[in-house]
């Protein structure tokens, strides 16, 4: 009996929960440096990004918010005068990237999921291999090597669709990366759950493996988008400026807003010139804005809808 009473008194003066070692002192004073550094590290790489957003806003604003910068061109308007618009440069960016995005996304979507999902023996290396070199190339070189392609070997004349297809070679390594790191973080328990109650493979990734891992694909679409339309080595070698409108990408010069600041920063020491190249510049910064927007707006339906 009483060897009953002992045991029952142990196990009441037992504490419910594990036990909690309170931190040293030491401990908590290097947790405080190390809290205070990193706070003190964003706010050093916080310094630069606002002032040149502040910059860009304050001098390029004025042009932006004209309503002429959005329905007209520069066609027939001087270094020296004023007005005009940027409508011919944000189609041109416009259209060349919307291409280079047809091309590159399903082809980056591809290859990201044969990585990820049948990446074995000497075809995924090479592929794995020609990715990383592809994500370290400048993007003069792509451009050259378009070049070399498309005007020296086949006779092309410099067009718009050749700086689509450099960038194409630009926007796939980004791509390519994002979508195998998204696809990597699904659960293989959705793979076997699947594979388990008889459905094939390829309609596994197409309907439980893409679908869950969307949003990031999203994101990294518009990461590679964003990496791209303000490239400026594809269009210095592969189309030449123009401040008229021209939407054939097939045929003649045209404009763009990375060829517009190059074109107007000859003259950067005239105002109307100035103001021009900060207008572009926040044009540029305003389109990235609302690609993100729109994709992180996109993939938050897609969780919502995937969760209901």
């Amino acid at each position: 009996m009483s060897t009953t009473f002992l045991s029952h008194d142990i196990t009441a003066s037992a504490p419910a929960g594990p036990l909690l070692i309170p931190a040293s002192r030491g401990r908590r004073i290097r947790n405080q440096l190390a809290t205070a550094f990193v706070g003190a590290s964003f706010v050093v790489a916080l310094i630069p990004l606002v002032w040149i957003l502040t910059e860009v806003v304050v001098k390029g604003a004025p042009d932006v918010f004209h309503s002429s910068w959005w329905t007209h061109s520069q066609n027939g308007v001087t270094e020296r005068r004023e007005g005009g618009g940027a409508f011919h440069a944000i189609s041109g960016s416009v259209l060349q990237t919307l291409v280079c995005a047809v091309i590159a996304v399903p082809l980056s979507l591809l290859v990201a999921i044969f990585l990820v999902e049948y990446g074995k023996g000497r075809l995924a290396n090479a592929v794995a291999f020609t990715v990383d070199v592809l994500t370290g190339i400048p993007s003069i070189v792509a451009a050259l090597f378009i070049y070399a392609l498309l005007i020296t070997t086949f006779g092309f004349q410099r067009q718009g669709f050749a700086v689509s297809l450099a960038l194409v070679l630009l926007m796939i390594p980004v791509v390519v990366r994002t979508t195998e790191e998204m696809l990597k973080l699904v659960p293989n328990d959705l793979r076997e759950a699947s594979l388990a109650l008889g459905v094939p493979k390829y309609r596994t990734i197409l309907r439980i493996v893409v679908p869950t891992a969307l949003p990031g694909i999203i994101t990294g679409i518009m990461l590679g988008i964003a990496r791209v339309i303000g490239e400026t080595a594809p269009l210095l070698i592969l189309v030449g400026y123009s401040k008229s409108i021209n939407n054939n990408l097939f045929s003649g010069f045209q404009g763009s807003l990375p060829g517009m600041i190059v074109n107007e920063a000859t003259n950067i020491t005239l105002k109307p010139a100035e103001g021009r190249v900060w207008g572009a510049a926040l044009t540029l910064i305003l389109i990235v804005l609302v690609l993100n927007l729109a994709a992180r707006l996109i993939a938050r339906s897609t969780t919502s809808r995937g969760k209901k």
